[in-house]
């Protein structure tokens, strides 16, 4: 936590902050009206991605792919540290996301959230778990790839918490032939820093983000897809989809078990 206080007392901070909200507006004026003229036509539009995969550059990450993303009817499962994790994707993938219904409201995070087709829920809600399904599964029918967030919070990079299984009921059976597709976020040695857990509010958190002097690294693992079919009910899927991107965790950690 100390580091985090150093990074929030650079002199430069503000001016980067200042800077990289005008490269953001700049960047949105140029990106909504091809964005509006694509949705007028009721094309999918390209633009979301390109938007929020430069907003993501614009914050310091520097994105590298590591194997193959299926672009087409797949259920990407990813673990999660921050709201950088939708701009990373989304700039991947151009995939839509299910996350906590908390981040809608949140200054900025919010919105960049919403551009991309975000279906809120409310993970706290256990009577609501039925309308969340469907939610989820209308939102896989519109064929655009979509990313859950099975830990249902952030973690700091260092483990991983458990998938929760009620979402994964969507692949049980999937509504047309899909595959899941497991990805690890994987930040480096960044990861503690970069990470939104504890206390720290969203609107603290995005200013620390645009404060920050230094770029980080961030690959996208891509691992091998699986098709849920073969798997005997939710349970199955979230744990085959856990014990991968744990696997690979515990690579990129050099070999640290991860439980």
């Amino acid at each position: 936590m100390a580091s985090r206080s150093i990074a929030r007392a650079d002199p430069l901070g503000s001016l980067l902050l200042i800077g990289r909200l005008a490269a953001l507006i700049a960047l949105l004026l140029f990106c909504l009206p091809p964005h509006f003229i694509w949705k007028v036509f009721r094309r999918h539009s390209p633009w979301p991605r390109l938007f929020l995969g430069t907003v993501a550059s614009i914050c310091g990450a520097r994105v590298t792919h590591v194997g193959n993303p299926i672009m087409h009817d797949v259920f990407f499962v990813a673990n999660h540290l921050s709201w950088l994790d939708i701009l990373v994707m989304a700039g991947a993938t151009g995939t839509a996301f299910v996350s906590k219904d908390s981040l809608a409201n949140a200054p900025l995070v919010g919105w960049l959230a919403k551009l991309n087709n975000t279906v809120f829920i409310a993970r706290a809600d256990r009577l609501a778990v039925g309308a969340q399904i469907d939610s989820v599964r209308a939102a896989v029918e519109e064929h655009q790839p979509i990313t859950v967030f099975p830990e249902g919070t952030t973690s700091n990079g260092q483990g991983l918490l458990p998938f929760k299984a009620s979402l994964f009921a969507v692949m049980c059976p999937p509504p047309r032939p899909m595959m899941i597709q497991p990805v690890l976020l994987d930040y480096g040695a960044a990861a503690e820093q970069i990470a939104w857990t504890g206390d720290e509010p969203g609107d603290a958190n995005a200013v620390r983000m645009l404060k920050r002097r230094r770029s980080f690294a961030v690959k996208v693992r891509f691992l091998e897809p699986f098709d849920p079919v073969h798997y005997l009910d939710r349970k199955a899927i979230a744990a085959e989809a856990r014990k991968r991107v744990a696997a690979a965790l515990s690579a990129s950690l050099g070999g640290r078990a991860i439980v």
